[in-house]
């Protein structure tokens, strides 16, 4: 509000003045740098700044492209090294379980074979000790027999009777077969 007054008051006594660049006399001169300074502009921009900015934009759409092109080529080369390390990694795995099997196999028939041995000389170890068992048991019968008939000649004897030896060993063996 204060401009508004002060421009009124700063008039020619009393009445408003006119905006300069408005007056009709500034006219001519405006528009002849008008047209200079357009002129300028225009060959300015058609000869200097938008045949570099055509030249970028050109140059970054070709790079675009390219880059668009080397990224689809990239991304089949990724698929199709996916693709084959998928199959190696489906046949390593094969390969393992095949091993693995075979392994397996191996080592159960090499258990079942270490087995057999193993079986067979506890056979072989138990054959013997029954032989040794039966000789034992044999020896010890006679000794059993051989104690018996002294046992039973003793006790004769505490009695007062008396036997041969002959008759007291069948008399022990018919005893000893009884039992």
């Amino acid at each position: 509000m204060m401009i508004a007054f002060l421009a009124e008051t700063a008039g020619h006594g009393g009445e408003a003045a006119a905006f300069p660049p408005f007056e009709t006399w500034h006219m001519p001169s405006q528009l002849f740098w008008l047209a200079v300074l357009f002129s300028a502009l225009y060959l300015a921009l058609s000869r200097f700044i938008l045949p570099k900015m055509s030249d970028t934009i050109e140059k970054r759409a070709n790079r675009v492209a390219s880059d668009l092109d080397e990224a689809a080529r990239l991304n089949n080369q990724a698929v199709e090294a996916q693709k084959a390390l998928e199959l190696r990694l489906a046949q390593a795995r094969a390969k393992a379980r095949e091993t693995a099997e075979k392994a397996r196999e191996k080592t159960e028939a090499e258990l079942a074979s270490e087995t057999a041995r193993v079986d067979a000389d506890l056979a072989k170890k138990l054959e013997t000790a029954d032989a040794r068992i039966s000789k034992l048991r044999a020896d010890a019968m006679t000794n059993v027999e051989q104690i018996a008939v002294e046992t039973a000649d003793a006790m004769i004897t505490r009695l007062g009777v008396k036997a041969s030896p002959a008759d007291l060993k069948k008399a022990v063996s018919a005893a000893l077969e009884q039992a």
